[in-house]
């Protein structure tokens, strides 16, 4: 990914790239049955990069046919794991190949910055296809402690369909969480990406057509929530939705589930990450960068960012002013420039959406030390917001509650490791949690006492591929990455055999 060094350079390959905007549907691209197609903007500048399919309820009707019929030929289900381990390799490879195109494209279309979509979200979309592809024929079943006169044996079997419903933030990441452990157990897909970043799916699609992966077991519909999103949830031959996404959508996959066929839910709704920064922290410096940078990465556009600050009274001025020094040499610009560290906000509405959060965090008391504004002169025309900080928030502020999903970054300060913890799990979300201190006893005590999924000490988001991803409370259900996604996309069976017949 060293080719995209050059401002230039990036907006040359730009220039050449082709935008898919087609469903993909039983192995080739169609245009949405009722010819409808929606602009997909840019957010760098608010531009038409070109229209895409607008898929509706008849075209998640012939998806999932497609995928049906797929599924329920063998051509994949059946199909030996070690065979299907091979395609999912050629998939990843081919993923491999084209990581330059798919960087630039994800920076397009969403509006983070091409130093990241290159050095990050395409190295870590290709670990996690790896990963479960080599899983294909690891997973095991399980022989029960029965007596002599019986077998006990426990198999895991494929679902059936799987819609994957993902966001805008990470679209290629989230997705592939989704969608590579579900082919690799065998099933048939449906993705629908956000409308606002639709093109690296689409480009997916093709690659995993390319790699073998058999017409109807991956389709890829773009569209909205209320239309394909909500006829996916709503079908009575959809066997598991899979979301990530915001809260008030994730209850309305629960309640078209009760309407349908009570399908499998699995829900990331998001969350308010408390950033806990305790008095023994044995580097304050190696914390403020963490706390700044983390929370301003993909312009704070992260379910697990650290956007509670909260702060032990005794290093209290002292870090703030840290984390202050930190966050003013974020360079904010151009996505497509490989030297910006934050880049624009997805869309229009996102971006006034957190602007809302800005004034009314003002209008509650709350004081604003860094930012504020949307960005002026040179970057007027997109959707930019400069890193923000609130400080002397409260936790029962908005600003403090609500997940705003952009550069705005809350202070608040706590008596003691107590208080601290309090805060803490003062929240209806329960997604991640970051600590730094140097008392490991206490550490651990901490870590069992917070209500989070994910914890992370002396430093922010830990792990890897290897380690399960989600929730307590409202931030969902189930677990991303890790041999445990494999339980949404599975059905357990149990045998008895009687050995004495």
């Amino acid at each position: 990914m060293n080719t995209l060094v050059d401002f230039a350079a990036v907006q040359q390959r730009v220039a050449a790239l082709k935008l898919p905007g087609q469903a993909f549907i039983n192995g080739r691209f169609v245009d949405a049955l009722s010819g409808e197609t929606f602009a997909n903007v840019s957010p760098r500048k608010g531009q038409v990069l070109n229209y895409v399919a607008s898929c509706q309820a008849e075209d998640v009707e012939v998806a999932v046919k497609a995928a049906r019929q797929a599924f329920d030929s063998g051509v994949w289900s059946r199909l030996a794991p070690k065979e299907r381990k091979k395609v999912m390799l050629r998939f990843a490879a081919l993923f491999e190949q084209n990581m330059t195109e798919l960087a630039l494209l994800e920076t397009l279309d969403m509006g983070k910055p091409v130093a990241e979509s290159a050095g990050f979200d395409v190295h870590a979309v290709l670990e996690c296809l790896q990963w479960y592809a080599e899983c294909c024929d690891k997973v095991y079943g399980e022989i029960a402690p029965s007596g002599p006169g019986a077998l006990g044996m426990i198999t895991r079997e494929a679902i059936g369909v799987v819609a994957a419903v993902t966001p805008w933030n990470f679209p290629m990441l989230m997705a592939m969480w989704k969608v590579a452990p579900a082919l690799a157990m065998g099933n048939s897909v449906i993705l629908k990406p956000a409308e606002q970043s639709p093109l690296t799916a689409l480009r997916i699609a093709e690659l995993a057509a390319q790699a073998g992966i058999p017409a109807g077991v991956f389709n890829v519909l773009p569209g909205f929530g209320p239309t394909a999103g909500r006829a996916l949830g709503l079908h009575m031959d959809v066997d598991t939705l899979v979301f990530t996404g915001s809260g008030e959508v994730g209850k309305l996959f629960l309640q078209y589930s009760g309407q349908s066929n009570m399908k499998r839910v699995w829900l990331e709704c998001g969350g308010k990450t408390p950033n806990i920064i305790l008095n023994d922290c044995h580097d304050l410096g190696k914390a403020a960068n963490t706390a700044a940078r983390s929370m301003f990465f993909n312009q704070g556009e992260v379910c697990v960012a650290p956007s509670r600050l909260i702060v032990e009274a005794g290093i209290r001025d002292e870090f703030v002013a840290e984390v202050l020094k930190v966050a003013r040499t974020i360079a904010v610009g151009d996505p497509l420039d490989p030297a910006t560290q934050l880049g624009a906000m997805v869309d229009r509405a996102q971006m006034d959406r957190v602007l809302g959060y800005i004034k009314q965090g003002s209008e509650e008391g709350a004081r604003i030390i860094l930012g504020g504004e949307r960005a002026s002169g040179p970057l007027a025309d997109g959707f930019y917001i400069p890193p923000t900080i609130f400080d002397n928030v409260t936790n029962d502020m908005t600003i403090a509650r609500e997940e705003i999903f952009g550069p705005v970054l809350s202070v608040i300060t706590a008596s003691d490791h107590l208080d601290a913890v309090r805060i803490a799990n003062d929240s209806p979300y329960g997604l991640a949690a970051s600590l730094w201190t140097s008392d490991l006893s206490q550490a651990h005590a901490i870590i069992r006492s917070l209500r989070a999924g994910s914890v992370w000490v002396n430093c922010f988001d830990g792990g890897d591929i290897t380690m399960p991803f989600g929730g307590y409370k409202q931030s969902g259900n189930g677990r991303d990455r890790s041999l445990h996604a494999f339980d949404k996309y599975s059905e357990l069976k149990s045998a008895w055999i009687d050995l004495q017949a």
